[in-house]
């Protein structure tokens, strides 16, 4: 055994990550589900830092031209999933000062672990069927986005009309 490097295998290099992975999750899905302040102005920031990320990884590792389409196709998938998991956030509005708050919905969490899990099974996945791997990552890379650009832009609009409303309602009582 002495001069023998020995390789962590088994069921320990999977279970130790997703039972941090679950107890990040749970604490992330209770934070998720408390009202918190929504600050419209605010919104462009995660997508933005983001696009950044992605775009350098795609200056350091450019796409094929099938993985500019794969990615794409992730991009596209995220703009619907993100749409939609930002349809499922309850926007709050204060109607004396205007403020929003949001509150996630379960499903709404529910499609974050999908996506979580799905990235983590295609990678594994991807590696074990020999896939190309960079193409994967890019179109993950691309869901990512999608969905974080998405999810925002949804949620300004919906937030921006009911501050409108709210505060048409009140010009209209006073």
């Amino acid at each position: 055994m002495h001069g023998q490097v020995v390789q962590p295998g088994g069921i320990g290099q999977y279970l130790i990550p997703l039972v941090v992975f679950v107890v990040i999750f749970a604490l992330r899905v209770r934070r998720m589900s408390q009202l918190r302040p929504l600050k419209l102005e605010q919104l462009w920031i995660v997508p933005a830092i983001y696009l950044v990320v992605v775009a350098a990884s795609f200056v350091a590792n450019p796409p094929t031209p099938i993985g500019w389409a794969i990615a794409l196709a992730g991009l596209t998938i995220g703009c619907v999933l993100g749409w939609y998991r930002g349809k499922t956030v309850t926007i709050h509005v204060d109607p004396a000062t205007h403020a929003l708050n949001q509150k996630a919905s379960p499903l709404g969490m529910l499609i974050l672990l999908v996506l979580v899990g799905a990235k983590i099974v295609a990678r594994g996945a991807g590696q074990a069927a020999h896939l190309d791997v960079a193409s994967l990552t890019d179109a993950l890379l691309g869901l990512a986005l999608g969905t974080f650009a998405a999810m925002r832009i949804e949620m300004y609009l919906r937030g921006s009309r009911l501050v409108a409303r709210s505060r048409a309602a009140n010009a209209g009582m006073g």
